[in-house]
């Protein structure tokens, strides 16, 4: 009796011992629980530590807030030097014959911005005049015949002109290559004229008045610094050389071509071109 007792109680235990072992069954009736959502965590300081060979674990890429660029600024040159010859059909001495002048012309435009600049502009013409013996105003009559061939002889008044002009230039500056242009100007110019006549008679006659000029021109890019310039102007001079001939007024052509010396102005590097570094 004692020994069935003993295998009971044995039995017992040993199916106690499996039921509280056993996962607990969730009745059909009750719907099944949703699964949980796993976290990220951070991996452990100690691989770190175990492996320093493993990379280091990086943030997360940001978007690029950067603003757009502003566009660039209109570049120009702010100072522009011109030399070159020019010619003149002129009639200093308004004796109703052109004269057919040789000279040059120089310029300094300083540009204050890429449309508007302020010109300081000379130049000189030589060569001679014909003048009429029957009327040879300025040159006076009492004066022995600077030619021998009556009323109709020309005779030839070494003739030098000079002027000094100050206004402002007006410059069309969209096409890389060409930059037409206008210009205003006004300033002082001044005549002398000698004449020879028969017996190594001379007569020097000087004057000076009012310049006033207006034309338009086209400069050719040659390369960052230099441009090939070509300009046509009405210039209108005013002499009182007094006597017979008076305040007078005189309208003259020029036309002018030479070399365009610019001022380069350096590109500021941005801080990519520095750095090396891709935008």
């Amino acid at each position: 009796m004692r020994k069935s007792l003993g295998v009971l109680a044995a039995v017992a235990a040993v199916c106690a011992l499996m039921w509280a072992q056993a996962p607990a069954q969730t009745p059909a009736s009750d719907p099944a629980p949703a699964p949980a959502v796993s976290q990220p965590s951070a991996p452990p300081e100690s691989s770190q530590a175990t492996n320093p060979q493993a990379p280091a674990p990086q943030p997360p890429a940001q978007e690029s807030t950067s603003l757009p660029a502003k566009p660039a600024a209109p570049v120009f040159p702010r100072t522009e030097l011109f030399g070159g010859y020019s010619f003149a059909q002129a009639g200093f001495f308004n004796a109703g014959h052109w004269a057919q002048l040789n000279g040059w012309n120089a310029s300094l435009t300083l540009n204050a911005d890429k449309m508007i600049g302020f010109v300081v502009d000379g130049g000189e013409f030589f060569g001679n005049t014909k003048i009429p013996n029957a009327v040879p105003a300025p040159f006076p009559v009492s004066q022995a015949p600077y030619c021998s061939g009556g009323a109709t002889c020309l005779f030839n008044a070494n003739t030098r002109e000079y002027n000094i002009l100050f206004g402002v230039q007006f410059a069309y500056r969209k096409h890389e290559r060409l930059t037409p242009f206008g210009e205003v100007m006004f300033g002082h110019d001044g005549v002398r004229g000698i004449a020879t006549g028969s017996g190594d008679v001379t007569e020097t006659e000087v004057s000076s008045g009012l310049a006033l000029l207006a034309g338009a021109g086209v400069d050719r890019k040659i390369n960052e610094r230099f441009a090939l310039r070509v300009k046509a102007d009405y210039l209108q001079t005013r002499t009182s050389f007094g006597g017979s001939l008076g305040k007078a007024k005189q309208d003259n052509l020029r036309v002018s071509v030479g070399i365009v010396m610019r001022s380069v102005r350096k590109k500021k590097r941005t801080l990519e071109e520095e750095t090396g570094v891709e935008p």
